[in-house]
């Protein structure tokens, strides 16, 4: 028994549960990974034009966009939690009135530090209400196709970065970058109210037994889970920082470079679907622990390039599995801890992230200056995903016996 099975009456009949009104939501929670991550992965368009404007370096520009990175991973906890306690519409429409008066008030900024404010903070507290909230409220509407539901829904965060990016570069080129951040303020309110319009809490079947949050973060299975989080977002955005500048140092064009993050967000698209479909054939687990070696390994063909297509087979190799992982770690953690505290539970976890964005790009970009190669940074961010996937290995054997054993435990003391 699973510590789903344990938590969930499977025998009592639910009409709305994998029902036309559950890929509803789906289709909902597609559009606000859409907007947010759109929104967010648009910044490198805005890049350039803040540079010139505020006669300012690459890094002090950029931490505007690393602020709401570490914003919205550190933040997911607090907004899963308010949407198991409040349900997905009042998060994500808070949600949407911070982000678009973010994106809206950078357009005035006279000082580059009020950005870090207006879109470091603004966007970072968008993303975390249009993320971890729609995952949770997906994952609660479905049983038997959870995770093709789930691979579905995060897709939308790869068609929004192909997506918005390019159109806020077109804009900016035409009506300058301060009205296209108003512009893309103003669709992210309309967009994310409309999204929280169609959200709505999940049917939750009856519990026999309800999860102790506290108690299943300090599990060894979570202690795995998060450090395989971790270990994938450091080394995520290694290559998302420094593929792009490698390539043009290896004789690409300044296009064909940035091109490079837009096939990964591409691929991305494919494994986030690919993963979420077999997972009910392969097995949630054994699936997201292949990601993980997959990922790991696509690094070689980075590590060994000798023209630009090796690096567009890294792009697409790496793509895919990431966007695989992504797709399933919402229903891996449903898996093992089932849908009550859900959001809470993939917010706390997603705080590994923080932890690896704080940690792989800076570690990788010493190790270039330090060497004046980019070597060590790709073998770095190999021996992370190593640690994940050898962290992985052990949470079959580990994750699913605590877990039920815990909800077996509860269901005696109930009973008695």
């Amino acid at each position: 028994m699973t510590a789903v099975e344990a938590q969930i009456d499977t025998t009592r009949p639910n009409d709305e549960v994998d029902s036309s009104r559950a890929w509803l939501m789906v289709a909902g929670a597609f559009w606000s990974m859409f907007t947010v991550f759109g929104v967010l992965y648009s910044f490198g368009a805005f890049l350039t034009p803040l540079m010139v404007e505020f006669r300012a370096s690459h890094g002090a520009v950029s931490a505007m966009f690393s602020i709401a990175v570490l914003g919205y991973f550190f933040l997911g906890a607090l907004t899963g939690r308010l949407t198991d306690r409040f349900g997905p519409r009042p998060v994500l429409g808070a949600g949407a009135l911070i982000m678009g008066a973010g994106m809206i008030l950078t357009a005035f900024i006279d000082r580059l530090w009020i950005g870090y404010l207006t879109y470091g903070v603004g966007i970072g507290v968008g993303v975390a209400c249009g993320w971890v909230p729609t995952v949770a409220v997906v994952g609660g509407w479905f049983r038997r196709r959870r995770s093709a539901a789930l691979g579905l829904a995060v897709s939308g965060i790869g068609v929004g970065t192909l997506a918005v990016a390019p159109l806020a570069a077109w804009l900016i080129q035409r009506w300058g970058w301060r009205a296209t951040a108003m512009g893309l303020g103003s669709f992210a309110v309309i967009s994310l109210l409309t999204c929280a319009a169609v959200l709505k809490r999940p049917p939750i079947p009856a519990a026999t037994v309800k999860l102790d949050v506290g108690r299943a973060v300090r599990t060894p299975a979570f202690a795995i889970l998060y450090l395989s989080w971790l270990a994938y977002a450091g080394a995520l955005f290694i290559p998302f920082t420094f593929l792009p500048t490698y390539a043009t140092e290896h004789g690409a064009s300044a296009t064909a470079g940035a091109a490079l993050s837009g096939i990964i967000g591409m691929a991305s698209v494919v494994g986030r679907s690919a993963f979420g479909a077999l997972a009910n054939r392969f097995g949630t687990i054994r699936l997201y622990r292949a990601g993980y070696l997959v990922y790991g390994l696509s690094f070689c063909l980075w590590l060994s390039a000798r023209s630009y297509g090796w690096l567009v087979m890294f792009a697409l190799a790496m793509g895919s599995a990431y966007g695989g992982v992504v797709a399933l770690s919402p229903a891996v953690v449903a898996q093992l801890f089932g849908i009550e505290g859900l959001g809470v539970m993939i917010g706390t976890l997603y705080t590994g992230g923080g932890i690896g964005v704080m940690l792989g790009p800076p570690v990788a970009g010493l190790l270039i200056d330090v060497s004046g190669s980019y070597t060590g940074a790709i073998v770095f961010a190999m021996a992370m995903l190593a640690l994940g996937f050898a962290a992985l290995s052990l949470l079959e054997g580990y994750g699913l016996t605590d877990a039920a054993l815990a909800a077996k435990a509860a269901e005696s003391r109930s009973a008695q």
